[in-house]
């Protein structure tokens, strides 16, 4: 009823109005609604606020016209000077590096440094695995490949279709590690578990738009006492639906077959990336299991302002408090495995003999500039920042990644979108460009994946040394 009158009564009233005056209909969808009435609560009952008072009432904001102009100040003032908090329970910062997942300690580690939970994890997979997954090759070595699915949002349509296209070539081996972050993270569990489920990737990528994704809030309540522009629920919903006791049940197996898979989250009040051990998760196979799975799945791919950052909580000497953990693409939009552990020293010391590790990137982007003039907006200014950050850090992800290989004595091999498409669509979420880059992908694969085996932009620079030498020495 709340919702009937306020749309009603939008003719006539300026935006902010509007957004004021739905604030308390926007507290009734939020899943914070306890901490955002206790917020307004104790505002209005100590500074004896007059507009404290009448937030609490969305009818008496739309009602009352001569207040009008003062709440429009108001709500600049109060976009300026965030003004509302959201109550938490932090962990305290001399105690962050000890948090833990009740119950399950081992899942996850900070990235950058040798984990010795991830490395005595990794070296019991040797043992795990079967060599019909795993052969040994004609050049008397066991091959692994890595597949690393980076962010993107909607372009992880070109990941997934290249996927079926890999599958279609009969190129495509068994993962012995996947990793993924944001839209690579979505995706990244089917990867490992093979061919079979590739139709439920290209379901989700093709089929889905921007509602099915997420919904927009009232902007002037977030900015007051808020944490994102949009709620995520219809992606927590696809998640819920696609990852249950059933589907855990299959990573788990996989995990006990020997492959690993892993996705990155950051952790806001550390500043760390973490990365998650997901088949350690679900070999726990609990009800708690599946829900930190989806939360994982979810933070990985909570980009924040836009969305709403997904909490964790961990134990720290018997006591429970909560971490804030965002998208991954935070630090990294494609990550290889964190420094976590070394596969070759790993393997020498199992005591498997001569190995060979192939890494495989799947960049559900592109990396060149793309001139345009940017609109003097607040939008335009943000998107084109952003785009240029993005496609900066990529190529700074590419080139770490590829230094990490060189030491290792790894295969390196990367793909992207071809520049020529135009990634544009009519949304965010456009089931008809996801469908075209769907396509794409697919089609770029089918008949035999065309990789890159050189960093970015280093073939060009090979190729100009040498013409460059061959013209000093004539």
């Amino acid at each position: 009823m709340l919702a009937d009158t306020m749309r009603a009564l939008r003719p006539g009233l300026p935006d902010p109005v509007i957004a004021l005056g739905e604030f308390r209909y926007g507290i009734l969808q939020s899943r914070h609604r306890p901490e955002y009435e206790e917020w307004l609560r104790r505002w209005s009952s100590a500074s004896g606020s007059v507009v404290a008072r009448l937030m609490r009432s969305s009818c008496q904001l739309a009602t009352l016209p001569v207040v009008r102009a003062v709440l429009v100040a108001v709500a600049l003032a109060a976009s300026l000077a965030g003004c509302g908090i959201l109550p938490r329970n932090p962990v305290p910062l001399d105690s962050m590096g000890a948090a833990s997942i009740p119950g399950m300690p081992d899942v996850r580690a900070w990235a950058g440094t040798p984990s010795p939970t991830m490395e005595r994890d990794f070296l019991e997979s040797f043992a795990q695995e079967s060599r019909n997954d795993f052969p040994v090759a004609a050049d008397g070595k066991i091959h692994y490949a890595h597949v690393a699915l980076s962010g993107g949002g909607p372009n992880g349509a070109f990941g997934a279709g290249f996927l079926k296209g890999w599958t279609q070539s009969g190129q495509r081996p068994v993962f012995k590690i996947v990793t993924g972050v944001s839209t690579g993270a979505l995706m990244a569990p089917f990867a490992m578990l093979g061919p079979q489920y590739d139709e439920a990737v290209r379901e989700f990528y093709t089929t889905k738009s921007s509602r099915n994704i997420f919904r927009m809030l009232s902007i002037v309540p977030q900015l007051l006492a808020g944490e994102s522009l949009a709620d995520t629920g219809p992606l927590a919903g696809i998640i819920e639906d696609n990852v249950d006791a059933q589907f855990l049940a299959a990573i788990a197996a996989a995990h006990n077959r020997g492959q690993r898979l892993y996705m990155g989250t950051v952790d806001l009040d550390a500043q760390r990336f973490v990365v998650w051990n997901m088949g350690l998760i679900a070999e726990r196979g609990d009800r708690q299991a599946v829900e930190l799975f989806r939360r994982v799945m979810l933070a990985s791919s909570s980009v924040p302002v836009a969305f709403p950052p997904v909490y964790f909580d961990v134990e720290v000497g018997g006591r429970i408090f909560d971490e804030m953990h965002v998208d991954g693409s935070v630090a990294t939009r494609v990550f290889y495995n964190g420094g976590l552990f070394s596969l070759a020293e790993l393997s020498a010391k199992a005591g498997l003999g001569p190995v060979a590790e192939d890494a495989y990137i799947i960049h559900n982007g592109q990396l060149l500039p793309v001139p345009e003039v940017t609109p003097r907006t607040l939008r335009g200014i943000a998107r084109r920042s952003f785009e240029a950050a993005g496609k900066a850090a990529i190529v700074g992800d590419l080139f770490r990644i590829y230094a990490a290989t060189q030491r290792e004595g790894a295969g390196y091999h990367w793909v992207t979108i071809p520049e020529e498409f135009d990634l544009r669509g009519n949304e965010v979420f456009d089931p008809v460009k996801m469908s075209a880059l769907y396509d794409l992908g697919y089609e770029v694969a089918r008949g035999g994946p065309p990789w890159r085996t050189g960093p970015p932009f280093f073939e060009s620079w090979t190729t100009r040394r040498e013409l460059e030498r061959g013209a000093e020495g004539r």
